[in-house]
Protein backbone atom coordinates (compact mmCIF):
# COMPACT_ATOMS: atom_id res chain seq x y z
CA UNK A 1 0.00 0.00 0.00
CA UNK A 2 1.35 3.55 -1.15
CA UNK A 3 0.32 7.24 -0.37
CA UNK A 4 -0.37 8.74 -3.79
CA UNK A 5 -0.84 12.49 -3.88
CA UNK A 6 -3.05 13.03 -7.10
CA UNK A 7 -2.82 16.95 -7.87
CA UNK A 8 -5.26 17.67 -10.87
CA UNK A 9 -7.79 20.94 -11.30
CA UNK A 10 -10.42 18.67 -12.51
CA UNK A 11 -12.46 17.33 -10.09
CA UNK A 12 -13.94 14.34 -11.87
CA UNK A 13 -10.20 13.43 -12.95
CA UNK A 14 -9.41 13.61 -9.08
CA UNK A 15 -11.89 10.99 -7.85
CA UNK A 16 -12.28 9.07 -10.78
CA UNK A 17 -7.83 8.67 -9.73
CA UNK A 18 -9.04 8.33 -6.40
CA UNK A 19 -11.69 5.73 -6.55
CA UNK A 20 -9.16 3.49 -9.06
CA UNK A 21 -6.34 3.65 -6.34
CA UNK A 22 -8.60 3.47 -3.52
CA UNK A 23 -9.69 0.16 -4.55
CA UNK A 24 -5.95 -0.97 -5.68
CA UNK A 25 -5.36 -0.70 -1.83
CA UNK A 26 -3.85 2.48 -1.73
CA UNK A 27 -4.20 5.73 0.29
CA UNK A 28 -4.49 8.60 -1.59
CA UNK A 29 -4.34 12.50 -0.87
CA UNK A 30 -6.39 15.08 -3.04
CA UNK A 31 -5.02 18.13 -4.18
CA UNK A 32 -6.71 20.63 -7.18
CA UNK A 33 -3.95 23.09 -7.08
CA UNK A 34 -0.20 23.98 -6.66
CA UNK A 35 -0.86 25.64 -3.37
CA UNK A 36 -2.39 22.95 -2.02
CA UNK A 37 -0.08 20.21 -3.32
CA UNK A 38 2.72 22.29 -1.73
CA UNK A 39 1.22 21.86 1.88
CA UNK A 40 0.67 18.26 1.01
CA UNK A 41 4.24 17.65 0.23
CA UNK A 42 5.33 19.64 3.19
CA UNK A 43 2.99 17.76 5.46
CA UNK A 44 4.96 14.34 4.47
CA UNK A 45 7.02 12.77 1.60
CA UNK A 46 4.26 10.62 -0.79
CA UNK A 47 5.30 7.63 -2.40
CA UNK A 48 4.04 8.81 -5.64
CA UNK A 49 2.93 11.90 -7.47
CA UNK A 50 0.32 12.14 -10.13
CA UNK A 51 1.03 15.95 -11.30
CA UNK A 52 -1.26 17.94 -13.88
CA UNK A 53 0.54 20.06 -16.21
CA UNK A 54 -1.86 22.52 -16.89
CA UNK A 55 -3.44 24.19 -13.62
CA UNK A 56 -4.76 27.80 -13.34
CA UNK A 57 -2.48 29.27 -10.73
CA UNK A 58 0.85 26.91 -11.12
CA UNK A 59 1.37 24.88 -13.68
CA UNK A 60 2.68 21.18 -12.98
CA UNK A 61 6.07 22.01 -14.92
CA UNK A 62 6.86 24.84 -12.70
CA UNK A 63 5.86 22.84 -9.81
CA UNK A 64 7.68 19.83 -10.42
CA UNK A 65 10.86 23.03 -11.12
CA UNK A 66 10.34 24.47 -7.86
CA UNK A 67 10.11 21.08 -6.07
CA UNK A 68 13.64 20.09 -7.32
CA UNK A 69 15.22 23.29 -6.46
CA UNK A 70 14.13 23.17 -2.91
CA UNK A 71 15.42 19.40 -2.52
CA UNK A 72 11.71 18.08 -2.64
CA UNK A 73 11.48 16.12 -5.43
CA UNK A 74 12.55 13.00 -4.05
CA UNK A 75 9.50 11.36 -4.90
CA UNK A 76 8.88 10.01 -8.11
CA UNK A 77 6.03 12.23 -10.06
CA UNK A 78 3.88 11.09 -12.89
CA UNK A 79 2.85 13.81 -15.25
CA UNK A 80 -0.34 13.89 -16.52
CA UNK A 81 -2.18 16.15 -19.52
CA UNK A 82 -4.54 15.94 -22.33
CA UNK A 83 -3.26 18.74 -24.12
CA UNK A 84 0.57 18.80 -23.64
CA UNK A 85 3.06 18.36 -26.63
CA UNK A 86 6.02 16.22 -26.59
CA UNK A 87 8.15 19.34 -25.92
CA UNK A 88 6.47 19.80 -22.69
CA UNK A 89 6.40 16.05 -21.82
CA UNK A 90 10.70 15.73 -22.65
CA UNK A 91 10.62 18.94 -20.41
CA UNK A 92 9.11 17.45 -17.57
CA UNK A 93 10.76 14.05 -17.40
CA UNK A 94 14.55 16.51 -18.51
CA UNK A 95 13.44 18.40 -14.61
CA UNK A 96 12.68 14.86 -12.62
CA UNK A 97 9.70 13.19 -13.69
CA UNK A 98 9.47 9.78 -14.65
CA UNK A 99 7.00 9.29 -16.48
CA UNK A 100 3.78 11.10 -18.96
CA UNK A 101 0.43 9.61 -18.86
CA UNK A 102 -1.74 11.40 -21.68
CA UNK A 103 -5.39 12.03 -21.05
CA UNK A 104 -7.98 10.42 -21.15
CA UNK A 105 -5.78 7.91 -19.47
CA UNK A 106 -6.47 3.80 -19.69
CA UNK A 107 -6.89 2.08 -16.36
CA UNK A 108 -4.37 -0.84 -17.84
CA UNK A 109 -2.16 1.99 -18.38
CA UNK A 110 -2.20 4.00 -15.18
CA UNK A 111 -1.39 1.05 -13.10
CA UNK A 112 0.93 -0.21 -15.05
CA UNK A 113 2.44 3.04 -15.08
CA UNK A 114 2.51 3.62 -10.99
CA UNK A 115 4.01 0.02 -10.26
CA UNK A 116 7.14 1.16 -12.20
CA UNK A 117 7.16 4.41 -10.52
CA UNK A 118 6.29 2.30 -6.59
CA UNK A 119 9.60 0.00 -7.89
CA UNK A 120 11.61 2.21 -8.62
CA UNK A 121 10.98 4.32 -5.67
CA UNK A 122 11.63 1.08 -3.22
CA UNK A 123 15.04 0.21 -5.23
CA UNK A 124 18.06 0.30 -2.92
CA UNK A 125 20.01 3.58 -2.64
CA UNK A 126 23.61 2.80 -2.38
CA UNK A 127 25.07 3.18 1.04
CA UNK A 128 28.28 4.52 2.34
CA UNK A 129 30.77 1.73 2.95
CA UNK A 130 30.70 0.50 6.94
CA UNK A 131 34.16 -0.75 8.66
CA UNK A 132 33.69 -4.34 9.03
CA UNK A 133 34.97 -5.98 12.18
CA UNK A 134 37.91 -8.23 11.75
CA UNK A 135 36.93 -11.45 9.79
CA UNK A 136 36.45 -14.67 11.65
CA UNK A 137 39.09 -17.39 11.12
CA UNK A 138 38.28 -19.65 8.74
CA UNK A 139 38.75 -22.39 11.18
CA UNK A 140 37.46 -20.51 13.86
CA UNK A 141 33.56 -21.15 15.35
CA UNK A 142 31.14 -18.60 13.49
CA UNK A 143 29.94 -16.26 16.44
CA UNK A 144 28.06 -13.44 16.83
CA UNK A 145 29.26 -10.69 19.05
CA UNK A 146 26.59 -9.83 22.10
CA UNK A 147 26.00 -6.18 20.61
CA UNK A 148 24.36 -7.75 17.11
CA UNK A 149 22.43 -10.13 19.19
CA UNK A 150 20.86 -7.62 20.98
CA UNK A 151 20.35 -5.51 18.15
CA UNK A 152 18.45 -8.31 16.37
CA UNK A 153 16.15 -9.30 19.47
CA UNK A 154 15.61 -5.55 19.86
CA UNK A 155 14.00 -5.80 16.08
CA UNK A 156 11.96 -8.76 16.89
CA UNK A 157 10.53 -7.60 19.88
CA UNK A 158 9.65 -4.40 17.78
CA UNK A 159 8.23 -5.99 15.32
CA UNK A 160 6.25 -7.91 17.65
CA UNK A 161 4.81 -4.91 18.95
CA UNK A 162 3.83 -3.56 15.56
CA UNK A 163 2.11 -6.45 14.21
CA UNK A 164 0.28 -7.31 16.87
CA UNK A 165 -1.57 -10.62 16.36
CA UNK A 166 -1.14 -10.45 12.67
CA UNK A 167 0.44 -13.51 11.26
CA UNK A 168 2.99 -12.40 8.37
CA UNK A 169 1.90 -16.27 7.09
CA UNK A 170 -1.04 -15.20 5.76
CA UNK A 171 -1.70 -14.22 2.14
CA UNK A 172 -0.89 -10.26 1.35
CA UNK A 173 -4.39 -9.48 1.18
CA UNK A 174 -5.81 -11.11 4.43
CA UNK A 175 -2.36 -9.36 6.62
CA UNK A 176 -2.82 -6.01 5.25
CA UNK A 177 -6.83 -6.14 5.72
CA UNK A 178 -5.54 -7.38 9.29
CA UNK A 179 -3.32 -4.15 9.69
CA UNK A 180 -5.43 -1.72 8.57
CA UNK A 181 -8.15 -2.81 11.24
CA UNK A 182 -5.34 -2.47 13.82
CA UNK A 183 -4.74 1.10 12.19
CA UNK A 184 -8.12 2.55 12.18
CA UNK A 185 -9.03 1.40 15.64
CA UNK A 186 -5.84 2.82 17.00
CA UNK A 187 -6.62 6.10 15.65
CA UNK A 188 -10.18 6.16 16.15
CA UNK A 189 -9.59 5.65 19.77
CA UNK A 190 -6.72 7.95 19.56
CA UNK A 191 -8.84 10.86 17.96
CA UNK A 192 -12.22 10.13 19.93
CA UNK A 193 -13.53 8.72 17.20
CA UNK A 194 -13.35 12.52 15.55
CA UNK A 195 -13.83 11.13 12.35
CA UNK A 196 -12.17 14.81 10.73
CA UNK A 197 -9.09 14.13 13.00
CA UNK A 198 -8.83 10.65 11.68
CA UNK A 199 -9.34 11.62 8.11
CA UNK A 200 -6.98 14.49 8.75
CA UNK A 201 -4.37 11.66 10.26
CA UNK A 202 -4.51 9.20 7.92
CA UNK A 203 -4.95 11.38 4.73
CA UNK A 204 -8.20 9.81 3.02
CA UNK A 205 -11.42 11.90 3.10
CA UNK A 206 -14.19 11.29 4.56
CA UNK A 207 -16.27 9.58 2.40
CA UNK A 208 -13.00 7.25 1.60
CA UNK A 209 -12.71 7.06 5.18
CA UNK A 210 -16.60 5.57 5.57
CA UNK A 211 -15.81 3.17 2.76
CA UNK A 212 -12.49 2.13 4.16
CA UNK A 213 -14.30 1.25 7.27
CA UNK A 214 -17.21 -0.95 6.47
CA UNK A 215 -14.84 -2.30 4.14
CA UNK A 216 -13.38 -3.76 6.57
CA UNK A 217 -16.08 -4.88 8.92
CA UNK A 218 -14.85 -2.28 11.86
CA UNK A 219 -18.24 -1.47 14.07
CA UNK A 220 -20.24 1.55 13.33
CA UNK A 221 -19.56 3.49 16.43
CA UNK A 222 -21.02 7.40 17.43
CA UNK A 223 -18.66 9.14 16.17
CA UNK A 224 -17.97 12.89 16.17
CA UNK A 225 -17.34 15.07 13.44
Amino acid sequence: MARILVVDDEIGIRELLSEILYDEGHTVELAENAAQARAARLRGRPDLVLLDIWMPDTDGVTLLKEWGSQGLLDMPVIMMSGHATIDTAVEATRIGAIDFLEKPITLQRLLKTIAAGLTRARMPVARPAVVSAPLVSATAPEQVSEPDVVAVEAVAVADQSLLGNISLDLPLREARDQFERVYFDYHLARENNSMTRVSEKTGLERTHLYRKLKQLGIESRKRSS
